[in-house]
């Protein structure tokens, strides 16, 4: 049942917000229309890496390789993306005290997609362990874009919120230890992006969203900017930093972390 209402509590969310539209590209309040059905046709490849600390003096660094490659089925047209990470954890309250040591995390499939017609993206992401301890999980999404009409003078970039709700299964632990408790998370991106020039941009919850944990409670909200630069068509770097504002559910202190995007 909490999970239901859950679900149900994120559907509502972004459903709320498409509300007022009556078409793909209706002009909504705030001179916005609605964009969801702008999937890019490039393929993207990024390079990522974090610098996460977790308090107590202990971090985690962490290199992840992501790559976007669009979906078209007859009118349908979507994105699948692929993430793989590797991880290095060290500090005095963790097993691994060598920062130069990456071991595989996880690995991560997200596809997400609509019809012309629609306000918005039905999708799903799927979890997969790489190390013990982990855990599988799997869970819906929901999003929508919206933009200025006259974005070529506008300084908001555009609003695209997104939610999603993970659920966790088949958690493995290391001989002899207790299994990490199974992931129940609903996750909230209120991503906004400014345009700070023509190829820059700032952009608040996009790599890091708020996080609600369904099981036992408890909320993490951080304040997450990153500003990005496109120096061609085909190359984008960026450089971003997230800081926790609550967090009775417990995920990290402050972030910082960067990434190099190739569309091809």
């Amino acid at each position: 049942m909490t999970f239901l209402r859950t679900l149900i509590f994120s559907l509502l969310l972004i459903q709320g917000s498409w509300v007022y539209a009556d078409g793909a590209t209706s002009t909504l309040p705030f001179g916005l229309i609605n964009t969801s059905q702008e999937h890019a046709q490039d393929h993207i490849l990024e390079f990522w890496g974090y610098h996460d600390y977790l308090g107590s003096e202990n971090y985690s660094d962490t290199l992840k390789l992501r790559y976007y490659n669009p979906l078209n089925i007859g009118d349908w047209h979507g994105t699948a993306r692929v993430d793989t990470a590797y991880t290095s954890n060290y500090g005095p309250q963790l097993a691994n005290q060598s920062s130069g040591t990456y071991t595989p995390s996880y690995a991560m499939l997200t596809v997400w997609g609509g019809l012309p017609s629609w306000l918005g993206n039905l999708g799903a992401r799927v979890t997969a362990p790489l190390q013990t301890p982990g855990q599988w999980a799997v869970g819906p999404q929901l999003s929508t874009s919206f933009k200025p009409s006259n974005s070529d003078s506008n300084v908001l970039s555009d609003f695209s919120p997104l939610t999603r709700y993970m659920y966790g299964f088949d958690s493995k632990a290391a001989p002899g230890s207790t299994p990490p408790a199974l992931l129940r998370r609903l996750e909230l991106y209120p991503t906004i992006g400014i345009n700070l020039s023509s190829s820059t941009q700032i952009r608040f919850w996009d790599e890091n969203g708020i996080n609600y944990n369904s099981a036992g409670g408890g909320w993490f909200v951080p304040i997450d900017a990153m500003v990005t630069h496109r120096v061609n068509q085909h190359f984008l770097f960026a450089v971003g930093f997230s800081k926790q504002l609550v967090q009775t559910y417990q995920q990290y202190d402050w972030s910082l972390y960067s990434k190099l995007s190739f569309n091809f």
